[in-house]
């Protein structure tokens, strides 16, 4: 009777936890399934890293210092170094070609030297047939020859040799020999009359404009018949003053073409359009108010021009007008309306013509007026 009472107690065990037990029993099956393929897993990784065949000595791997950071000054900094690299390498090639330019509306000499990085003399000197070293004679259409550095071209003659030829322009013979462009024999120089050759350093004498632009004290020029040309009366006594104001109103103070440069170029060249209003640097009289045509045959290529005598030696020049509203002995005040910019003469494009002498000789504009 107690075994029986023992046997229906463990039943009734039985039954009341079947469910704990098939709940323990599907745990335990997941945890022995994920042991084992894990180790299935580990395997399999420890197969393929055996069997991946191992670098040979014969094989360099290179190794390259690369940037710890990828920010953007560090990124610059390499970039800007190869780019130097680059241009110092192209910098090292000598230019040797001579180029036929152009000119159009609005060049001037310096524009031009200033963008084939010569001096302005050295176009001067290799155009003498179309500049005849003035570079008011620059116009539109006109071609000009422009030489790979400074220097000039000269076309050998009959006689010449290089010692000869460097000594009349001021150069050294070794540089015209060692030249590039000239492809001369370092051995045996040979050259035939009538070759282009560059002497490079080289310079000639270019004329003294000085000499043709008239320098009229107010004592000594004339009054009489207005803007169109100088008489012969004598002027009277007039005002006086120092030149410090800026000759043009309504512009900035700056360039629109050649800067001062004796003997090539007297005065500077202001930025204006035709018709701004030019007024007097300095107390003075004026001594000219004409067409540059009626005073000298030479003709510098001032066109429509004034000049003031602002006493104490100085006088005062302005050029290419395009109308003159003062006369002849007239008397003038710094700041006074005198005229009107323009285009007329030989020019390229409107701007005015402004030079300071002393003495009869030119002065530096900058060192009066800015």
């Amino acid at each position: 009777m107690e075994q029986k009472n023992t046997f229906g107690k463990f039943a009734e065990f039985l039954k009341i936890n079947r469910f704990n037990l098939i709940s323990w029993g599907v745990t335990a099956f997941i945890v022995a399934a994920l042991a084992g393929f894990g180790f299935w897993w580990t395997q399999i990784g420890s197969a393929a890293s055996a069997s991946a065949p191992e670098p040979t000595a014969s094989v360099s791997q290179p190794s390259v210092a690369l940037p710890t950071s990828t920010t953007n000054a560090t990124i610059s900094s390499f970039s800007i170094g190869r780019q130097l690299e680059l241009k110092t390498n192209i910098s090292q090639r000598t230019n040797t070609s001579v180029i036929q330019y152009q000119v159009v509306n609005g060049d001037s000499l310096f524009a031009i030297a200033k963008q084939y990085n010569i001096k302005p003399e050295t176009i001067l000197y290799s155009n003498k047939t179309n500049l005849n070293d003035n570079p008011e004679n620059l116009k539109p259409g006109m071609m000009l020859t422009i030489p790979p550095v400074d220097g000039l071209l000269y076309t050998w003659q009959q006689g010449d040799t290089l010692q000869k030829v460097a000594d009349e322009f001021k150069a050294k013979a070794d540089d015209i020999l060692n030249w590039p462009g000239n492809n001369l024999d370092l051995t045996d120089p040979q050259i035939t009359p009538g070759t282009v050759i560059m002497i490079p350093g080289g310079q000639r004498q270019l004329i003294d404009w000085t000499q043709f632009i008239p320098t009229i004290s107010r004592g000594t020029t004339g009054a009489g018949t207005g803007t169109s040309n100088v008489g012969t009366a004598q002027c009277g006594a007039g005002p006086s003053g120092p030149v410090s104001v800026w000759p043009i109103l309504g512009e900035p103070h700056i360039l629109s073409g050649y800067d001062y440069i004796v003997p090539t170029h007297l005065g500077i060249d202001i930025l204006a359009h035709v018709g701004d209003t030019v007024v007097a640097a300095g107390n003075g009289v004026v001594v000219i108010a004409a067409y540059m045509g009626t005073i000298n045959a030479d003709n510098y290529g001032y066109g429509n021009f004034i000049e003031i005598d602002n006493g104490g030696g100085y006088a005062t020049v302005y050029a290419h007008l395009s109308a003159i509203g003062v006369k002849a002995c007239q008397p003038v005040y710094a700041g006074q309306a005198i005229g009107a910019s323009g285009a007329t003469g030989n020019v390229t494009g409107p701007h005015l013509h402004f030079e300071v002498r002393y003495g009869g000789g030119n002065q530096n504009p900058w060192n009066f007026v800015h």
